[in-house]
């Protein structure tokens, strides 16, 4: 049966600012707490104001490793003013642009997780160019153009160990979707046909992945 998160760990998830449905997160928790296992860092890109990270965080916890979240908390294409995901309470007052990373450690907080996670502010590229630790876990969330979803599969999945896991989300293969998740869906097509990963579960529009030989 999967792993699943303690009830306040749980609770604190639904209550956070973001946009991970609980069947999705449910998922996550169970791929992170496999992944643990291995004894590397479990690693996140775009943590937005810190839903999945609550559960990356407590997976790290219970199996004696360290959850990374990388973002540069400006908010995504789709949460900018204007657009369907932008939220006014993530805007700066002074600089007039979105800062998300307040409220990401004010959520990290309440759920006192603070000590189990290393939160890395910058773009996913530029820190992935002087990576050089092995992960367990790969979690891709960030932008939804194929510019920025190539970006962050080219950059981490090289870092995925043996045996880790990849988890996309917002793999929606409708073509209609193509906004909100035909590029992590073409990224996906891509992990696939490499040959260097094998599907191990599907829920909703997040996908699991598992490393099986080298390559991207």
């Amino acid at each position: 049966m999967p792993a699943a998160p303690k009830p306040e760990t749980l609770a604190a998830f639904e209550r956070a600012k973001g946009f991970m449905p609980t069947r999705e997160g449910l998922a996550l928790y169970a791929a992170a707490t496999e992944a643990g296992a291995l004894g590397l860092p479990l690693l996140e890109v775009g943590t937005y104001c810190g839903r999945s990270t609550i559960l990356l965080a407590a997976a790290a916890r219970e199996t004696g490793v360290t959850a990374i979240t990388i973002d540069h908390h400006r908010g995504s294409e789709e949460q900018q003013p204007g657009w369907e995901y932008h939220d006014p309470e993530t805007v700066d007052p002074e600089l007039g642009r979105m800062d998300t990373l307040p409220t990401f450690r004010r959520t990290l907080h309440k759920a006192g997780l603070e000590d189990h996670v290393v939160a890395m502010v910058g773009r996913s590229p530029q820190i992935a160019a002087f990576w050089r630790t092995p992960l367990g876990l790969v979690f891709i969330d960030g932008g939804h153009t194929d510019e920025h979803a190539t970006a962050d599969y080219e950059g981490w999945a090289p870092h995925l160990a043996e045996g880790g896991l990849l988890l996309i989300h917002d793999v929606f293969p409708d073509p209609e979707d193509e906004f909100t998740g035909q590029a992590p869906y073409r990224v996906y097509l891509r992990a696939l046909a490499s040959g260097a990963f094998t599907e191990v579960s599907a829920t909703d529009s997040l996908r699991v992945l598992r490393r099986t030989s080298t390559g991207i």
